[in-house]
């Protein structure tokens, strides 16, 4: 998979926007939090999980990994793009912007 992919898997979500975040960019529902942030540089994505699901998408392959930081204890997951297929990433972005919407429509 490669960036340009990424940007548009991530924008055909609806609602879904892109804006500069960092040295990153950030993919996000209209007034909603960000759920995904792409880095072209090192090609690579990180998506927000469930520490949950976090551990099943680790476990798939070498290039998905929680980002090590404090970020990646909340659940923020690298996925090395260029070594990732397709639908993994598909899929881990429509868990992460469900969840997004789940937790908008709590009140969160």
């Amino acid at each position: 998979m490669n960036l340009e992919e990424f940007v548009e898997m991530a924008l055909s979500f609806p609602g879904t926007i892109s804006q500069p975040h960092f040295d990153r960019t950030a993919f996000k529902i209209t007034g909603k939090r960000i759920y995904a942030t792409l880095h072209d540089k090192s090609e690579s994505a990180n998506i927000l999980l469930s520490t949950a699901e976090q551990k099943i998408f680790c476990s798939i392959d070498k290039a998905i990994y929680p980002v090590p930081n404090k970020w990646g204890d909340q659940g923020w997951t690298t996925f090395e793009l260029n070594k990732t297929e397709r639908a993994v990433v598909l899929d881990a972005l429509n868990s992460a912007y469900k969840d997004v919407l789940k937790k908008t429509k709590k009140g969160n």
